[in-house]
C-alpha cells in the first residue's frame, strides 16, 4: 500500500528563516504539547521498568533510568511518532528546500551530577552527502537551564565549515568517550534555556555543547533526532545508513 502524503505545515516565517541561516539554529517555543511530552516520557519509564527490558534498550540495573537510549526510532513506535511531528517535518521542510529523513535519534536522561559534552559539530560524528544535516532537540522538562546542563551554542559558527577536534580536556565537566572542536573561543557560547515542548533545530557545522548537571534533584531528560535531506545519504556510517521518512 502506497503511503500518501499529507499536506506540509509551513511553521516558521522569512525572518525566521534568515535567522537560521545567519544564526546555526532557530528556537521554537512550545513546538509540542505538555500532554504528548507527559506521554513520552511515561512510556520511556515504563519500557525501561519493565521486568523484560527490549534488548534494544537493556543496561545496567543501576543505569537504566540514566544511561541514554540510542535510535529509540528503529524499535518503538512513539519514539517514531515523536521524531515526525507535523511540526518538526514542516519546519525541516522549510529549511531544507525538501522533505527530510531522520537517521539517528537519543533519548537523554542526564541525572543530577552527570557531565556534558564537550563542544563539538555534529557533522564530524555523522558525515552526510550532500552535506544537509540538521538537529531537533525537544526538552523534555519543565525547565532546562544553565544548573541542569542546558544547551550552549555558538552563534554563526556553522559558516566555518568543519574544525578540527581533539581530546577533551576538561573531564570534570564533559565526558570523556567524546571529542571536542580545537582553536574555537568558547567566550562567545551562550546558553539555550528551554522549558517542556520547545524545540532547538540546529546546523550540523554549528558548534555546540553542555555541560554538567549541577542541580540537585532535577533530571535534563531531552529527545534528540538528526535529520537529512531525502536526496542525502550518511556516508560513514554504517549503522545509520538506514533513513527513516516522516510521513
Amino acid at each position: 500500500m502506497l503511503k500518501t502524503r499529507e499536506p506540509l505545515l509551513t511553521p516558521i516565517t522569512e525572518e525566521q528563516y534568515k535567522q537560521f541561516e545567519r544564526d546555526g539554529y532557530l528556537l521554537l517555543r512550545k513546538g509540542c504539547s505538555a500532554d504528548l511530552i507527559r506521554a513520552f516520557n511515561t512510556h520511556i519509564y515504563e519500557l525501561r521498568n519493565q521486568v523484560e527490558v527490549p534488548k534494544w534498550a537493556d543496561c545496567e540495573e543501576s543505569k537504566k533510568f540514566s544511561l541514554r537510549l540510542f535510535n529509540p526510532h528503529k524499535h518503538d513506535s512513539f519514539s517514531r511518532q515523536m521524531m515526525k511531528l507535523p511540526l518538526i517535518r514542516g519546519v525541516l521542510a522549510q529549511l531544507m528546500g525538501k522533505e527530510a529523513n531522520c537517521v539517528q535519534s537519543m533519548y537523554f536522561y542526564k541525572e543530577p551530577g552527570s557531565p556534558g559534552q564537550a563542544s563539538h559539530q555534529d557533522y564530524y560524528y555523522i558525515k552526510n552527502d550532500p552535506m544537509t544535516m540538521i538537529a531537533a532537540w525537544v526538552a523534555l522538562e519543565e525547565k532546562v537551564d544553565v544548573e541542569n546542563g542546558c544547551l550552549w551554542v555558538i552563534p554563526g559558527t556553522h559558516t566555518l565549515g568543519l574544525l578540527p577536534h581533539g581530546d577533551v580536556k576538561n573531564l570534570e565537566e564533559h565526558e570523556s568517550w567524546t571529542q571536542e572542536t580545537e582553536g574555537i573561543d568558547l567566550t562567545n557560547q551562550i546558553p539555550v534555556e528551554m522549558e517542556a515542548g520547545d524545540i532547538l533545530f540546529f546546523s550540523e557545522l554549528l558548534i555546540h555543547s553542555s555541560n554538567k548537571n549541577r542541580s540537585k534533584d532535577r533530571w535534563r531528560r531531552s529527545y534528540v533526532c538528526h535529520y537529512i535531506r531525502e536526496d542525502s545519504f550518511v556516508t560513514q556510517r554504517e549503522d545509520l545508513r538506514e533513513k527513516f521518512s516522516l510521513y
